[in-house]
């Protein structure tokens, strides 16, 4: 190789070690990040209760609400509300409440349930009967056959029925009345329904009963329960009357 060649070739090798130490000290770009997301708003929250919910008419419940995250919270029929509170209420009729709370992130819908019913009508239990009352559904009048004082085998169990419910109420007296028919004159009648009335009264004393509480009266045919001049009417007339003795 030449001198002059030798000198070329150094040249360009001291020109290239150059350049290459130039390169190595060049900075790199710089490379700029993407600006973070926005953040996302927080969903409301709400409950909502009433207390008790079931209720009689006129009878009051609490309606307790709670929310987050919100800036407007309403209630139908009850309008705006603050975050959380509470608010007594009387509805006439069952109700759903719905609380709407609306914020940023959304809205939240909660609802709670007030069943009203009618007020319970009040049983009144019906006083006891009272001895008169026991003593007239109890206690039956005694018949007689025609101009006779001696108690029919037909009502023997009637006059039995009577001592018992007296017997059973010992509290009660009687008056036991006589009563005949029209026919026959009026000393013989009231002669009659004494005997009627007395005939009775023994049956009765027979069973237990004092003579304490019980009185005869013989009205003959002063009073009679029927005024036809029949069989029929007659048989009504011929009678003994039990009255209640207060």
């Amino acid at each position: 190789m030449t001198q002059k060649k030798i000198k070329t070739f150094a040249l360009l090798a001291s020109l290239a070690g150059v350049l290459l130490l130039a390169g190595c000290h060049k900075k790199a770009a710089k490379v700029t990040p993407p600006p973070p997301p926005a953040p996302v708003p927080t969903a409301p929250t709400a409950t909502l209760a009433a207390n008790p919910s079931v209720i009689l008419q006129g009878q009051s419940t609490v309606l307790t609400w709670q929310t987050s995250n919100a800036n407007e919270i309403t209630v139908a029929g009850l309008g705006t509300l603050s975050p959380s509170g509470s608010r007594s209420i009387t509805p006439t009729e069952s109700t759903t409440y719905t609380l709407v709370a609306k914020g940023p992130g959304g809205t939240k819908e909660v609802s709670a349930r007030v069943t009203v019913n009618a007020p319970i009508a009040k049983v009144t239990a019906p006083p006891p009967p009272s001895d008169e009352d026991l003593f007239g559904k109890n206690v039956k009048d005694v018949f007689f056959d025609y101009d006779k004082s001696v108690i029919r085998p037909d009502q023997t169990s009637t006059v039995q029925n009577d001592a018992a419910f007296l017997s059973q109420h010992p509290n009660i007296k009687v008056l036991i009345e006589g009563h005949c028919d029209d026919r026959g004159s009026e000393e013989y009648n009231i002669a009659l329904g004494t005997s009627r009335a007395e005939s009775v009264k023994q049956v009765l004393l027979q069973h237990g009963i004092s003579a304490e509480r019980i009185k005869t009266l013989s009205y003959g045919k002063e009073k009679p329960f029927c005024t036809q001049d029949n069989e029929q009417c007659w048989q009504q007339n011929r009678v003994d009357h039990f009255v209640f003795e207060r």
